[in-house]
């Protein structure tokens, strides 16, 4: 949530009276003077203070998911299952939203918040976020595929793709496993990238996005809140910044 609407929410006062007491210096996040008026914080993670009053209230949720194949990544779906649908009611608040998209058969990692400034900052171009998917293919994985996604898949048309790691697991005739490492999320980036080298994706999972990693106790189809170790992790990426286009596709 921003700083802003935090401290009017709590009622700490005007909305000119609020912009006041940040420009003055009197806020402070974490023991770090804050006079950015759209930082993106949240009380259950942060020390909030304004003067020697703390703020406490907790301002969003943080569900790790791990998707199973056959659901959408998007709110609402007039056809099929979303991953919202997955989240029990009773957890379940207004501007709920997955980060990033999956598509619908691919399986793994998802994180679903409230919090919409967290999404966008893990989803900027600058930020690199790597996210790590194994995948199956129906060819032998080589070193040259290394190779090729190291230097950057080209995709027809010219687009080329940013340099990727691609660690293979177990190669055979018709079958390869490997993992995947990339920093963005172009519209079906993965199952391009191995087309563009000959081979067709017929798994594909995520098991990490930036700092936080599936819950390998974590079983298909369920979801759990994010621990404190996660939520702190995930901290460096509250700080806002000016805007940049971000990328959103399934990947």
């Amino acid at each position: 949530m921003r700083l802003d609407k935090l401290l009017e929410q709590e009622k700490i006062g005007s909305k000119r009276k609020v912009k006041a007491l940040i420009r003055s210096k009197q806020v402070t996040v974490d023991g770090q003077v804050i006079i950015v008026e759209n930082q993106n914080v949240d009380a259950a993670l942060q020390e909030i203070f304004v003067g020697n009053q703390k703020i406490q209230q907790a301002t969003h949720v943080y569900y790790m998911l791990n998707k199973p194949a056959g659901v959408v990544s998007a709110v609402s779906d007039s056809e099929h299952q979303t991953v919202i649908d997955l989240i029990d009611k009773n957890h379940r608040r207004k501007g709920l939203y997955p980060i990033g998209r999956l598509d619908r058969d691919t399986e793994g990692l998802l994180l679903i918040t409230d919090n919409g400034q967290l999404g966008y900052q893990l989803l900027l171009p600058h930020k690199k976020v790597t996210k790590r998917y194994e995948v199956v293919v129906n060819e032998r994985l080589t070193e040259a595929d290394c190779e090729a996604f190291k230097k950057g898949i080209i995709f027809t048309g010219g687009k080329k793709c940013k340099p990727a790691e691609l660690t293979i697991i177990s190669a055979q005739e018709n079958q390869s496993r490997a993992y995947l490492d990339i920093t963005e999320g172009k519209f079906h980036q993965v199952k391009k990238m191995f087309l563009a080298v000959g081979k067709k994706v017929i798994y594909l999972k995520r098991l990490s996005m930036g700092p936080i990693s599936l819950d390998e106790t974590l079983a298909v189809g369920h979801y759990r809140s994010l621990n404190q170790d996660e939520l702190q992790a995930l901290l460096p990426y509250f700080t806002t910044h000016k805007k940049e286009k971000s990328v959103d596709h399934e990947i």
